[in-house]
């Protein structure tokens, strides 16, 4: 830094800053990371205070987002670079679509994807129209333990085409397999499941879809990416169509948004896929160039062969998943993702370890797990946030019958101070 700017010293490097203002000292331990020197630097400067510490998620998550993510999406040709309109003129973004295309390809263990998606939500719902126009069947089946929210937008997206949705209640926190596969029919378009669930539990759908398959229907998973890096991805479990929200991928939580949504599906499904895709080709020097090779919005195309109507991928959001992606790598994802697993099971044992409190989930979790508590989830959860910690989803406005029950969740960005803190408050919360 020294030399670049040429100052002779430290001290002339900060010598603009008035003596009164410059810290003599901070008391910094040794060996820290990036994240947890800012985190110290940040309530240094608000003189102690913090924000409130969230132990929420529910398909949006709070991870740490390398500073490479910012820079480089930043940068005003990618930031002010709005849609490809004329593509041919857009190599740089077209490109960057390609390769996310392929970081999402590669997470999912899928062929295709397309240009990303609003949402994870949408996502979802995109699925389930593909599988009607695909399979030319009027009925979908909708796994209960999948995100509350996100059915929602399925039921709101399938009710103006006369479409079937049949929900299927999970059996505990967990989804129940005989009944999903009972419930198939030869009018069944598809079966929605999501991994991990809503209550965080994680499951092997590898004999949902070979039965789905046998009575020619399709399976779509809705993934969380930061798990595939321990957890088995779609593709490998025989999934057709794979879809989630991509926040978790480099975007920040943002009061809601922007976010991007990703769907994937097999090969032989492209045509039905929705919204753009970028294909790789070369011009007539043999140089590589990039094009939107298929566009199935209904202003390029005949619109009674358009499969949607959206307006736009989301390619800033988009393009900071894939910066993330190509900065962790596959030994950073797996590394992140083990992360997160092994501070949830130390969260998981010590908040179970409290008078009255119980995991319901019965099997494997990854940095989700759902508690039953003594009290009312809700209220609880409430009290916590006086105390500048998001304790978990309550699930009682989701799931009648839980209204004892919360989601907690533990990524990378929980400190086992925070962890210990959070058990703490939930102890005297219960006992008092």
């Amino acid at each position: 830094m020294l030399a670049v700017t040429g100052a002779g010293s430290v001290e002339e490097l900060f010598a603009q800053i008035p003596d009164e203002l410059r810290a003599k000292s901070f008391d910094l331990p040794a060996g820290m990371s990036e994240f947890e020197l800012m985190g110290i630097m940040k309530e240094k400067a608000a003189a102690g205070g913090a924000d409130i510490t969230p132990f929420i998620g529910g398909g949006l998550y709070d991870h740490i987002i390398p500073a490479a993510v910012d820079h480089l999406a930043g940068r005003a040709e990618f930031y002010t670079a709005y849609t490809p309109y004329q593509p041919e003129c857009s190599q740089g973004t077209l490109q960057a679509l390609y390769e996310y295309q392929t970081a999402i390809c590669r997470l999912t263990g899928m062929e295709a994807s397309n240009a990303s998606l609003y949402d994870g939500g949408t996502a979802v719902a995109e699925g389930a129209l593909m599988s009607l126009r695909i399979t030319g069947r009027t009925r979908v089946v909708l796994d209960a333990s999948v995100n509350p929210l996100h059915r929602e937008i399925v039921r709101g997206y399938l009710a103006s085409l006369s479409a079937e949705v049949s929900q299927v209640a999970p059996d505990g926190c967990g989804s129940d397999l005989a009944r999903l596969i009972g419930s198939i029919d030869g009018n069944t378009a598809a079966v929605i499941v999501q991994n991990p669930n809503f209550f965080g539990s994680v499951e092997d759908f590898s004999l949902l879809a070979a039965k789905a398959h046998e009575l020619g229907a399709l399976l779509i998973v809705s993934c969380y990416p930061i798990a595939l890096g321990l957890v088995a991805s779609p593709g490998e479990m025989g999934a057709d169509i794979a879809v989630g929200d991509g926040q978790s991928l480099g975007n920040p939580l943002s009061f809601g948004g922007p976010y991007f949504g990703f769907i994937a599906a097999r090969k032989r499904f492209i045509r039905n896929l929705p919204g753009r895709i970028v294909g790789e080709t070369a011009d007539k020097q043999g140089r590589r160039g990039y094009v939107l090779t298929l566009q199935a919005r209904e202003q390029h195309i005949k619109r009674h062969k358009a499969t949607s109507n959206i307006c736009s991928n989301q390619s800033l959001c988009a393009l900071r998943g894939l910066i993330f992606s190509a900065a962790l790598g596959k030994k950073g994802f797996h590394e992140l993702a083990l992360l997160n697993y092994d501070k949830a099971q130390y969260a998981r044992s010590v908040l179970s370890g409290i008078e009255g409190v119980s995991v319901l989930n019965a099997g494997a979790t990854f940095n989700e797990f759902t508690l039953s508590l003594p009290r009312e989830g809700a209220l609880v959860v409430e009290k916590l946030l006086g105390s500048g910690v998001a304790a978990g989803v309550p699930l009682g406005e989701y799931y009648p019958g839980m209204e004892h029950a919360i989601v907690v969740t533990v990524t990378e960005k929980r400190s086992k101070a925070a962890i210990d803190r959070l058990a703490a408050l939930l102890e005297e919360a219960l006992c008092s």
